[in-house]
């Protein structure tokens, strides 16, 4: 089955509903606005609750099939959350917010399930239930954490989730994904090395952090190349060095911050411990010493076999034979969609966006060609996983 006849009448109204959001974009937990909006649209569709609060500003609207009788449950996640980037196009809708912006899609995320839920509260064409969810702080502040440690899988006995993501790239009306590891954990790495300041022209009477440091960037990179089987995805990259403040002078300390990605646990694991040892191997063999800093981010994005196999299913039969990429490679991107998978069995699907802009930058712009196909995907969701008797 292609579009959904009714998703294709609404694509105006779900369009317009995404420009509105795109216009006033709010950041990590503070999307006040946005979440009332959403909150007011569902009791306007008809839904049969509508929980707000949780994960301090999320939304859940809970919508009952025509029959109950599975006791099935099934969520459903998007964004709400913009970006701290100045927008640079001149669409007429364009951000009125200056610093912030929706450079990753999260406006067409929320407008289109928004769009499904409006859909599925006319028609309840399932038996059992779906529970529409609206998260706030994806962009780095773990709010899919945040939702879940407030106890929203068992408060509405949520069985399994589902998540979706716009893809730049990847043509309008196809979809991407694979089952296992599909997105990567994102840890963070804060290093400083402490040696001893002297005189530039008299390097022997210190002990230059700079150098030492310099050392320890290029033997980070060892650590994917020549310590980690090639098989296994693994990123270090350093992406900040500090030291000093005078040309003629070797300063005390450098301090280099940057970010780990990987695929698996055991990865992740081994890359951190493998990171200290060569950190404090290097410091002491010049006679510095170093601390290292890791803060773990989002774990992994992993999907459960099962629920990716219905999902290309469900997929193919919006997309279209050709049209759905079943083993797509794995992004070092991050996702927090990640936590509820922890939590349920589900999956996390990409859908095209067409030839535009990348996300995370300034000129980015969701696609609204693309409303029809994520609606349709949301709706036959439903439908499919949980048939009307």
């Amino acid at each position: 089955m292609p579009i959904v006849n009714r998703m294709a009448e609404l694509h105006d109204e779900i369009t317009q509903w995404r420009r509105d959001i795109h216009s006033n974009p709010e950041l990590m937990y503070d999307v006040h606005e946005t979440a009332e909006g959403v909150a007011e649209k569902l009791k306007a569709f008809g839904c049969d609750e509508v929980h707000t609060g949780i994960g301090k500003t999320g939304v859940v609207g809970i919508i009952h099939g025509k029959t109950q009788n599975s006791g099935h449950v099934v969520g459903m996640r998007a964004d709400m959350d913009a970006l701290p980037i100045e927008e640079a196009t001149d669409k007429p809708y364009k951000s009125k917010v200056p610093g912030k912006m929706h450079a990753c899609g999260h406006d067409g995320h929320t407008a289109m399930l928004l769009g499904a839920a409006k859909y599925l509260s006319e028609t309840r064409n399932f038996d059992g239930t779906v529970a529409v969810i609206f998260q706030p702080a994806e962009e780095g502040g773990a709010g899919g954490k945040a939702m879940v440690d407030d106890g929203m899988m068992d408060r509405f006995n949520i069985k399994e989730v589902y998540g979706m993501h716009n893809l730049p790239g990847l043509p309008v009306g196809e979809f991407a994904i694979r089952s296992g590891p599909i997105m990567a954990a994102t840890d963070e790495f804060n290093i400083t090395v402490t040696g001893k300041g002297a005189h530039a022209a008299m390097p022997h009477q210190g002990i230059d952090p700079i150098v030492t440091t310099s050392q320890i960037v290029v033997a980070l990179q060892t650590i994917v190349s020549r310590n980690l089987n090639p098989f296994e995805p693994l990123v270090i990259s350093v992406t900040q060095f500090h030291s000093g403040t005078a040309y003629n002078v070797i300063p005390d300390q450098a301090n280099i911050v940057g970010t780990i990605r990987s695929l698996s646990r055991e990865v992740r694991d081994y890359a951190i411990e493998r990171m200290k040892e060569t950190v404090n191997a290097i410091s002491t063999a010049a006679g510095a010493t170093a601390e290292v800093n890791i803060r773990e981010g989002y774990p992994a994005t992993i999907n459960h076999d099962n629920e990716t196999e219905k999902a290309i299913s469900i997929a193919l039969d919006v997309a279209g034979t050709g049209k759905v990429d079943a083993n797509k490679e794995a992004t070092m991107g991050g996702e927090d969609f990640s936590y509820m998978l922890l939590e349920r069995p589900g999956a996390f699907i990409f859908m095209g966006n067409g030839d535009t802009a990348g996300l995370h930058h300034p000129e980015y712009d969701f696609n609204d060609e693309a409303i029809p196909h994520g609606t349709s995907y949301w709706a036959k969701l439903a439908e499919t996983l949980m048939p009307a008797a």
